[in-house]
C-alpha cells in the first residue's frame, strides 16, 4: 500500500516537473515586446541647414534696411522729394544717357515767391508745412519717369524725359499756375504763394553744373520779368 502511494506521489512530482518546463519554455518562446527609444535629435547637416537659412534671411533683411538708408540720405524731408545730392547723381546719369542715345531732356529750375514772408510772419513750422505742400503737388504733375527735386530753401528742381522745347515750356508754365492758383491752408491762415521756373534743354556738351547754371541764369530772367509784369 504504501509502494503504490509513493509511485503516485512519484507521479504527481513527474507531472509538475514537466509543466513547469513546458510553461518555462512557452515563456521563453514568447515574442518579446519592441523598446521604443526615443525620438533621435536633429542630424547634423539638418542643423547647419537651418542654420544657413537663418543667416540667409538676416542677410536679406540687412539689404532692405541698406537700401531704404539709401533712399533716405537722398530724399529731403520736408517735401518728400529729391534732395540736391539726389538730384545732381540723377542729372549725371541722365546726361550720360543723353550723350550716349540722343535722348532728349529738359531741366526746370524753379523758385517759390513770397516765401520769406511766410515764415516771418507765421513761423518756420507754417514754411516747412509750405514746402511740404509744394512738393506734393509738383510731385503729382510730373511722371513717373521724371525726376523732381528741393535742391535749395525754397528751390525746387524738375528734370523731365523725351520732351521738345515745346513741351518743355507748357510744362514750366503750367507748374507756375498750379502754384500760383492753390491756397495754402495752414490752420485758419490762407497763404499765397508764387512760382518763377527757368528751363533749358540739356544738351550732350552739358556737365550738371553747366545745365543747372544755365536754368538757374532763366528761372533769374522769368522773375524778373514777373516783377516788372511781363508775364
Amino acid at each position: 500500500m504504501a509502494g503504490k502511494q509513493a509511485g503516485v506521489s512519484r507521479k504527481r512530482l513527474s507531472a509538475g516537473r514537466q509543466a513547469r518546463v513546458r510553461g518555462s519554455n512557452r515563456e521563453r518562446s514568447a515574442p518579446a515586446e519592441k523598446s521604443v527609444s526615443p525620438p533621435k535629435s536633429r542630424s547634423l547637416p539638418m542643423r547647419l541647414a537651418a542654420e544657413v537659412d537663418a543667416l540667409r534671411e538676416e542677410l536679406k533683411q540687412a539689404r532692405a534696411r541698406v537700401a531704404e538708408l539709401e533712399t533716405r540720405v537722398d530724399e529731403d524731408p520736408l517735401t518728400g522729394l529729391l534732395n540736391r545730392r539726389g538730384f545732381s547723381r540723377a542729372l549725371e546719369r541722365s546726361l550720360a544717357f543723353v550723350r550716349r542715345y540722343d535722348a532728349t531732356a529738359a531741366l526746370l529750375y524753379l523758385d517759390l515767391d513770397g516765401f520769406k514772408p511766410v515764415n516771418d510772419r507765421h513761423g518756420h513750422a507754417a514754411g516747412d508745412w509750405v514746402l511740404g505742400r509744394v512738393g506734393r503737388l509738383i510731385a503729382g504733375n510730373v511722371r513717373a519717369s521724371d525726376f523732381a527735386a528741393r535742391v535749395g530753401g525754397d528751390e525746387l528742381a524738375v528734370l523731365l524725359w523725351n520732351v521738345s522745347e515745346r513741351q518743355a515750356a507748357e510744362k514750366s508754365r503750367q507748374l507756375e499756375e498750379m502754384i500760383e492758383g492753390e491756397v495754402f491752408l495752414y490752420g485758419k491762415k490762407s497763404l499765397k504763394l508764387g512760382l518763377s521756373s527757368g528751363m533749358t534743354m540739356l544738351g550732350e556738351d552739358d556737365t550738371a553744373e553747366t545745365a543747372l547754371a544755365r536754368a538757374d541764369s532763366a528761372m533769374y530772367a522769368r522773375k524778373r520779368a514777373r516783377k516788372n509784369g511781363r508775364s
